[in-house]
C-alpha cells in the first residue's frame, strides 16, 4: 500500500467533523484535496477532477449516514422534509453525474470554485423566515421534491452532499440552523448514492488505470469513508454548542477557503 494512501483516513476524519458540524459531508474540502492528491497516485491529470468528485461522493454516503445518525439521536432531523426531497435528490444526482462526466476537467474545477464563492455569499446575506409563535416549521410538498432535483444535480457536478444548498434553503424556510444541518446530512445519503453510481456507470471504459470503478477511486472512497464515520459525531456535538449565526459564519468561511484553494490550484 503506497504511503500516500494513509492520507485518505486523515481527510476522512476532517470530512467527518465537517459533516457533523456543517451538514456538508466535507465534500468540498475533499474535492479540493483529492484533485491535488490523486495525480500523485497515478491518476491521469486530465481525469483528476472527475475522480475527485466521484470519490468524494462515494465516501459521502457513509459520512452523511454517520452524521445523520448522530443528529437524529438529538432530534435534529426533519424526516418528513427528507422524505419529500429524496425522490428529487436521487434523480438529480443520477442526471448530474451523467452531465459531469462529459465536462472538461479544468472547466469542472472552475465550476466547483465558483460554486463555493456564490454559496458562501448567499449564506452570509440570506435571512431566515421567523417561525410563528416559536413553532419550528417542517418544509414539505412537491416544491421540496423539485428543490431536491436541482440540489441533487448540482451536488453531483460539484462533488458534495448538498449541504451548502439544503442548509440555506431550510434556514430560509424558517428551520433553525442546527436542524437544517441534521436534515441536510440525511439528504446527503441519497445524493451520494445516486451520484456515485452515476460516476461509476457513466464513465468511459478504462477511465482510471487501477483500483477504480469508473471514476470512483476505491482507496480514496473507502479510506475517507471509514475514518469519517468515526469523526462525524464529534462535529455533531460541536454543532449543538454553537449559535445559529456562528454556524452560518463558519460555513461561509469554509466555503470561501475551499473555493480560493481550487482557483489557486487551477
Amino acid at each position: 500500500m503506497p504511503l500516500t494512501w494513509l492520507l485518505f483516513p486523515v481527510l476522512g476524519a476532517i470530512a467527518g467533523v465537517l459533516a457533523g458540524l456543517l451538514g456538508v459531508g466535507g465534500g468540498l474540502v475533499l474535492v479540493a484535496a483529492l484533485a491535488w492528491l490523486l495525480p500523485l497516485l497515478g491518476v491521469p491529470q486530465e481525469a483528476a477532477m472527475h475522480a475527485a468528485l466521484a470519490s468524494s461522493l462515494a465516501s459521502i454516503v457513509m459520512t452523511a449516514a454517520a452524521s445523520a445518525r448522530a443528529h437524529a439521536g438529538r432530534g435534529s432531523v426533519l424526516w418528513p422534509t427528507v422524505a419529500w426531497m429524496v425522490p428529487g435528490l436521487l434523480l438529480g444526482g443520477w442526471l448530474g453525474s451523467g452531465v459531469a462526466v462529459k465536462v472538461d476537467d479544468d472547466v469542472l474545477r472552475y465550476i466547483v470554485a465558483g460554486y463555493c464563492l456564490v454559496a458562501a455569499a448567499q449564506l452570509t446575506f440570506s435571512k431566515s423566515r421567523p417561525s410563528l409563535d416559536g413553532v419550528q416549521p417542517t418544509p414539505q410538498g412537491p416544491l421540496m421534491t423539485t428543490a431536491g432535483l436541482g440540489i441533487g444535480a448540482l451536488s453531483a457536478v460539484v462533488g458534495i452532499g448538498g449541504g451548502s444548498m439544503t442548509v440555506p434553503l431550510l434556514v430560509w424556510r424558517g428551520v433553525v440552523p442546527v436542524r437544517a444541518v441534521g436534515t441536510s446530512s440525511a439528504c446527503g445519503i441519497a445524493i451520494g448514492l445516486a451520484s456515485a453510481f452515476g460516476y461509476a456507470l457513466h464513465a468511459p471504459p478504462g477511465a482510471l488505470p487501477s483500483h477504480a470503478i469508473g471514476y470512483v477511486y476505491l482507496p480514496a472512497a473507502i479510506g475517507v469513508a471509514l475514518a469519517s464515520v468515526v469523526a462525524a459525531p464529534y462535529g455533531t456535538r460541536l454543532a449543538h454548542h454553537l449559535s445559529g449565526d456562528t454556524l452560518k459564519r463558519v460555513f461561509a468561511l469554509f466555503l470561501v477557503s475551499v473555493g480560493a484553494s481550487l482557483l489557486m490550484g487551477a
